[in-house]
């Protein structure tokens, strides 16, 4: 059976952080797949260096999009916002337009993000796991950054 559900895909789903609500977050943003109707909340603060501070979520999504707000909740805190659109930029590039990964930051964040790269033969499954970065975004266009 060709799927792009990988063990460590299916372990991160499993393991998902940052859970929940922040206390005074700067943004708010919510996303949804039309398609599969997985969604997704975050909440997010940067700090005075526009990198952010803080982070929590809410997630109803397929395996895909878990893994993903999975990686986001484990490898967000501490970048800055400018790195956060490249990574987005990365992932849409590499599912949609068969570029390479992002590339893991020289502290290995980022890194899983490269296991996602199956799903760019699933393009059903693209918005999905596209959410968590959406939502992100968004979040960072409320604050101008």
């Amino acid at each position: 059976m060709n799927t792009p559900y990988s063990q460590r895909i299916l372990q991160l789903a499993g393991n998902i952080g940052r859970i929940g609500h922040l206390d005074s977050p700067q943004a708010r943003a919510h996303a949804v797949s039309r398609l599969c109707g997985s969604k997704i909340s975050v909440e997010l603060s940067l700090d005075e260096n526009k990198c952010v501070a803080d982070y929590a979520q809410h997630v109803e999504a397929c395996a895909l999009g878990q893994a993903a707000a999975a990686i986001m909740a484990q490898d967000i805190i501490g970048t800055p916002a400018t790195d956060l659109h490249k990574i987005a930029a990365h992932m849409r590039a590499m599912l949609k337009e068969n570029a390479p990964p992002p590339p893991p930051t020289a502290d290995g964040k980022w890194q899983d993000l490269a296991i996602l790269e199956t799903v760019r033969a699933y393009p059903a499954r693209h918005a999905s796991t596209l959410l968590v970065f959406d939502a992100v975004e968004d979040c960072l266009q409320q604050l101008a950054v």
